[in-house]
């Protein structure tokens, strides 16, 4: 089984989950160059501010590891196809609110963003990428991810030859604890289909975390959890 070696990272959201957690990875794995994206100038510059005090998620101990890592192995930008294209893993992280009308207003979630995400990693992606969903999302939107990564990948720019693989790695975090949950986990749940990409994610979480508390299933186990 070759296992693919992860050297960048990219995470579409710079909210809530997306912002903390790739903060808890960089510090753990200092290997790995994370770059946090997202469309919004003023987030990614409060994310960047000089003054701690700004960036846009409280959390307590988050201020203190983006003092420790933000520029060295963290980066925050705004620049989603770069980023894209440099990774070897992109997470997608973003919100994923209640639908206001159609099929299921008021009740269904909107996966419109975790959509139209996955179009710009299908677009600007080189070469074998590992595509995890990292949002709060539906049951079954892996596989409109990987439909959309295999129909959309066909009109990209890049000469390359691109190929991906798609993971579920729900998070589980409560707000005020978010970092020690993302630090000291009861469990990490991986879902997928192709071994190689579950323990290349594996292996960048454990880095800090036991490997007893790293669960693999399939994709809709996964997506059932949350």
């Amino acid at each position: 089984m070759k296992v693919k070696n992860i050297e960048s990272i990219c995470c579409i959201g710079a909210g809530y989950v997306g912002g903390p957690t790739m903060a808890v990875i960089a510090d753990n794995c200092p290997n790995i160059k994370i770059t946090v994206v997202d469309l919004s100038q003023q987030r990614i510059d409060l994310w960047n501010s000089e003054d701690l005090n700004k960036i846009p998620i409280f959390e307590p101990g988050l201020k203190e590891i983006i003092k420790k890592v933000r520029d060295i192995n963290l980066f925050f930008s705004t620049e989603v196809g770069e980023a894209i294209s440099n990774a070897d893993m992109v997470f997608i992280s973003v919100n994923t609110p209640t639908k206001t009308k159609g099929l299921g207003a008021g009740r269904a979630s909107d996966i419109s963003w975790v959509e139209a995400c996955t179009r710009q990693v299908a677009k600007y992606a080189v070469g074998e990428t590992i595509v995890v969903e990292k949002s709060t999302i539906p049951v079954r939107t892996a596989e409109a991810i990987k439909s959309i990564l295999q129909n959309s990948s066909k009109e990209s720019k890049n000469q390359k030859k691109c190929s991906f693989s798609v993971l579920s790695n729900p998070e589980f975090l409560a707000e005020g604890t978010a970092i020690s949950d993302l630090q000291n986990p009861d469990r990490i749940l991986i879902g997928g289909e192709n071994e190689e990409s579950i323990q290349s994610l594996k292996n960048i979480y454990l880095n800090w975390i036991s490997e007893d508390k790293l669960i693999a299933t399939n994709l809709w186990s996964s997506e059932l959890s949350k």
